[in-house]
C-alpha cells in the first residue's frame, strides 16, 4: 500500500496554500503602538537612562550668572557732520556682522585679559599661579555672546561667569575697550590719512611752482602776450576771423552761382524767347514798358490796317514806331544780358578772394597752433596742477576739522551692565523636560530601529503576506505538556483550534500521517507535535508519535522513558514493531522512541522499511506524528515531508528572519510535501495587541469553579501517579 498523497493529484495535496490569498498591507496607527507596546522595555530603558543621567548632570552644575550690555553701533562718524546731515545708508548686515566678530577678536578680548587682569584671577580659581593668555582668552570667548535685539540696530553682550559682579564688570569692559577701541583706531588712520594728503599738496605745490617758471620762459621765447597768456583770447579771434572768412566766402558763393544760372539761362535762348523769358529773370520797369508799348503799338496796327492801305501814313508811322520798339527792346536786353554777366564777373572775383583769405587764415591758424602746442599743453598742466591743489587744501582743512570733532557716536552704551543675582544655568526645570523628551524619543526611535532590523514573523499577517499559506494555530508562551495538565489546561484551547483547523484543512480522512517542520532549531516542533497528538487523542482517537528526529531526539525525556530501543532498532530490523512501542499515561496515545542512531545507518528514513513502516502505521492508527530534525539542517526532515500525508511548519515568533521561515517553506514544497498551513508558536499574548483576543478566552477558560478546580486537582494528582510509576523503563505496548 503506497503513500495517500503520492497517489492522490497534486491539486489536492496544496490546494490549501494554493486558494489562499494573502491580505493586503495596510499601515495603522495601531501598528505603531504595537511596535511602542512590545518594545516598551526599551524604550523605558532609554528614557530612564537619559531623564536620569539629564537630572543628576544638571543637579551637579554648579550655576552661572549672566550680565548684559547694550550699545548703539554706528559707522565711523563725527557727532556734528561737517560735509553735510548724516547718512547712514541704511542698514547694513554684513557690516553689522562684521563688528561681532570685532568684538568677541583677540584685540578687544586680549585687552579686557589685561585689564581686568583676568588670567590670576581664573588661575587662583583653577588653583594656578596664572593661567596662559591663550587659555584665558579660550575661557573668555566661550562665555561670550554678541546679538542683535530684533528690530533695532543696537548691540547686545552678553557674558556668563560664576560670579554676578564679575559677569557685569567683564562685558562692561568689553564695551569700554571696543568703544576705546573703535575711536583710538579712527583717530590713527585719519591722523596718517591727514599726514598724507598733507605731504601730497607740498608736493603739487612745488610742481606748480616748476611748471609755472617753464610756462613764463617758454612765453617770453614766444613772444605770447600778456592778453595772450591769460586766457585763450587770440586763439578765440583767429578762429572767429576764419569763421567770418568763411561764412561770406559761402554767401558769395552762393550769389555768383545764382548769376552765373541766369547769364547762361539767357544765352541759350533765341531773340523771340528772350522777350518771353527775361521779364520774368530781371525785373527792369524800362524794359517792361517798352514791351507795354510795343503790345499796344501792335494792336493799333492790327486796327489801323483792316481799314487803312499799308501805303497810308498812319499804317507807316505805327509800322515805323514798331521797327523802333523792336530795335530799344532788343539792346535793352542785350543791356541786361550783359549786366548779369558783368555782374558775375565780379562776384567770381569776390568769391575768389575770399577763397583766399579763407586759405589764409586756415594756414596762419595752423601755424599758430603748431607754434603754441607746447605752451598750451604746458599752460593746461599748471591748470591741472593747480585744481589738484586747491582739492587737496580743501581735503586736508576737512579732515583737520573732522579730526579736532568728538566721536562720541561711533559706539554709545545705552545701558551698562548690572550684576544679576538669579542663576541663567543650569536651567532645571528645562534641562528635565528636555531630557524627558529627548529620552523619550530616542527610546521610540530605537524601539522602530530595532523593529525596522528585526526581519522575523510578528504578525499572522506577516506570515500569511510572506509564506502566502495560511496560518492555522497561535499557540502562546510557557505552554506546558497537556498529557499531565490535562484537557482543562488553560493552553489545550490552543491545540483544540489547532486541531480542528488540521481537520478542516485534510481534503481526504486518510491521509493522517501528519510530520511538523521548522526552519531552525528550537522553534517548538517537538512540544507543539507532543501536544496536538495529546489533544487528538483526548477527543478519542488512537494516535502514535514517533520521534523521528534522530539528531536530538527530546519526546522521551518528556514521557521520562528510555530511548534505548526505538525506531532506528526496527528500521534496522532489530526489534519488531511490538516491542518499540511504549504506551504513555493517556491510553489512547502510544509513544514510539527513536532509538539509538549508529554512525553508519545516517539514510534509515529514507530506505523502503521506513515506507512500509508508514504504511503499516496508517492501518493501525487514526492518527500518526511524526517528529522531525529542523529543515534547514539536515535532510531527514524533507524524507519525512515528502514521505507522509501532511505537513505543518511551526515559526516562533519574533526569532528567525522572514528569508528563513520562507525557505524552509519552499524545500517542503520541493520534495513534494502537502503543506496543510502555519503553526505560530511563543505568542506573547498579554504585550502582543495582535494576539491579545486570543487570550482572553484561555484566561476565562482556566478561571472555572471551585468544583472543577477540585477535579482537575484529582486529575492531575492521577497523572503525577502515573509520572512517578512510569520512571524511565521501557514500557511496552504489546
Amino acid at each position: 500500500m503506497g503513500r495517500q498523497d503520492n497517489t492522490s493529484p497534486p491539486f489536492l495535496r496544496m490546494e490549501a496554500t494554493k486558494n489562499f490569498n494573502a491580505p493586503e498591507v495596510k499601515l495603522h496607527f495601531l501598528d505603531y503602538w504595537r511596535i511602542i507596546r512590545i518594545r516598551k522595555t526599551v524604550i523605558l530603558a532609554v528614557f530612564l537612562l537619559v531623564a536620569i543621567t539629564t537630572t543628576l548632570v544638571t543637579f551637579i552644575l554648579p550655576p552661572k550668572y549672566a550680565s548684559k550690555v547694550r550699545m548703539a553701533v554706528e559707522k565711523d562718524a563725527t557727532d556734528i557732520e561737517v560735509s553735510g546731515p548724516r547718512s547712514h545708508g541704511g542698514f547694513d548686515p554684513f557690516w553689522v556682522q562684521t563688528q561681532f566678530e570685532k568684538i568677541q577678536s583677540k584685540l578687544v578680548l586680549h585687552q579686557v585679559i589685561s585689564n581686568l587682569n583676568l588670567t590670576k584671577r581664573w588661575g587662583e580659581k583653577f588653583k594656578e599661579s596664572e593661567l596662559p593668555l591663550h587659555v584665558a582668552f579660550g575661557i573668555l570667548k566661550g562665555a561670550l555672546s554678541v546679538s542683535q535685539p530684533r528690530n533695532t540696530s543696537l548691540i547686545e553682550i552678553k557674558a556668563e561667569s560664576d560670579t554676578p559682579a564679575e559677569a557685569a564688570e567683564i562685558v562692561n569692559e568689553i564695551a569700554n575697550v571696543y568703544r576705546d577701541t573703535r575711536i583710538n583706531r579712527w583717530r590713527l588712520l585719519s591722523s596718517g590719512g591727514l599726514a598724507t594728503l598733507e605731504q601730497e599738496m607740498e608736493k603739487h605745490n612745488q610742481s606748480i611752482t616748476n611748471l609755472q617758471a617753464r610756462l613764463d620762459k617758454m612765453r617770453k621765447e614766444l613772444n605770447i602776450s600778456d592778453i595772450d597768456a591769460s586766457g585763450p583770447t587770440s586763439k578765440a579771434l583767429e578762429q572767429e576771423t576764419l569763421q567770418k572768412y568763411e561764412s561770406e566766402r559761402i554767401l558769395a558763393q552762393g550769389e555768383y552761382d545764382k548769376l552765373a544760372t541766369l547769364y547762361f539761362s539767357l544765352t541759350g535762348h533765341t531773340r523771340a524767347q528772350l522777350k518771353r523769358v527775361v521779364t520774368s529773370v530781371s525785373a527792369d520797369p524800362h524794359l517792361s514798358s517798352l514791351l507795354q508799348e510795343q503790345t499796344t503799338a501792335e494792336q493799333n496796327f492790327r486796327q489801323v490796317t483792316n481799314s487803312l492801305a499799308l501805303i497810308h501814313p498812319d499804317v507807316r508811322a505805327i509800322r515805323d514806331k514798331l521797327e523802333l520798339l523792336d530795335v530799344q527792346i532788343d539792346e535793352r536786353i542785350e543791356g541786361i544780358t550783359n549786366g548779369l554777366m558783368i555782374r558775375a564777373l565780379a562776384q567770381k572775383a569776390h568769391v575768389d578772394r575770399l577763397t583766399f583769405e579763407v586759405a589764409r587764415s586756415r594756414s596762419n591758424d595752423a601755424f599758430q597752433t603748431e607754434l603754441r602746442r607746447p605752451y598750451d599743453s604746458l599752460k593746461r598742466d599748471v591748470e591741472t596742477a593747480k585744481y589738484i591743489r586747491d582739492e587737496l587744501h580743501k581735503r586736508v582743512m576737512q579732515e583737520k576739522v573732522d579730526l579736532a570733532m568728538p566721536k562720541n557716536v561711533i559706539v554709545e552704551i545705552v545701558d551698562k551692565a548690572e550684576p544679576e543675582n538669579r542663576p541663567v544655568k543650569p536651567r532645571k526645570g528645562m534641562n528635565i523636560a528636555i531630557g524627558i523628551i529627548i529620552g523619550l524619543a530616542l527610546g521610540i526611535g530605537l524601539a522602530f530601529f530595532i523593529e525596522y532590523l528585526d526581519t522575523s514573523v510578528k504578525t499572522i499577517d506577516d506570515v500569511e503576506r510572506a509564506l502566502q499559506a495560511p496560518v492555522l494555530g497561535v499557540i502562546p508562551q510557557n505552554v506546558g505538556y497537556l498529557i499531565f495538565e490535562g484537557p482543562d489546561s488553560p493552553h489545550a484551547e490552543a491545540y483544540r483550534v489547532l486541531r480542528t483547523n488540521i481537520l478542516f484543512s485534510q481534503k481526504d480522512p486518510k491521509l493522517n500521517t501528519i510530520t511538523v517542520v521548522s526552519g531552525g532549531a528550537g522553534e517548538g516542533k517537538s512540544t507543539t507535535i507532543f501536544n496536538l497528538a495529546t489533544v487528538f487523542a483526548q477527543n478519542g482517537s488512537r494516535v502514535l508519535v514517533v520521534d523521528s528526529d534522530l539528531r536530538r531526539p527530546s519526546i522521551h525525556k518528556i514521557l521520562k522513558i528510555s530511548n534505548s530501543v526505538g525506531l532506528t532498532n526496527f528500521l534496522l530490523k532489530q526489534n519488531s514493531l511490538e516491542e518499540v512501542i511504549q504506551t504513555t499515561p493517556l491510553a489512547t496515545l502510544d509513544f514510539m522512541p527513536s532509538g539509538k542512531l549508529p554512525s553508519s545507518s545516517m539514510g534509515v528514513l529514507s530506505s523502503a522499511q521506513m515506507k512500509e513502516l508508514i504504511r503499516d502505521l496508517k492501518r493501525r492508527y487514526d492518527y500518526v506524528f511524526f517528529d522531525s530534525p529542523p529543515i534547514m539542517g539536515v535532510s531527514d526532515a524533507s524524507i519525512l515531508a515528502s514521505e507522509v500525508d501532511c505537513v505543518l511548519q511551526v515559526i516562533q515568533y519574533r526569532r528567525y528572519p522572514q528569508p528563513m521561515t520562507i525557505r524552509a517553506k519552499q524545500m517542503i514544497e520541493k520534495v513534494g510535501g502537502n503543506l496543510l498551513g502555519i503553526v505560530l508558536n511563543n505568542i506573547n499574548m498579554a504585550s502582543d495587541e495582535n494576539y491579545y483576543y486570543y487570550s482572553g478566552y484561555y484566561y476565562d477558560y482556566y478561571s472555572k469553579s471551585e468544583d472543577s478546580k477540585t477535579d482537575t486537582d484529582e486529575t492531575a494528582g492521577k497523572t503525577a501517579a502515573r509520572e512517578e510509576d512510569a520512571g524511565v523503563e521501557i514500557k511496552p505496548k504489546y
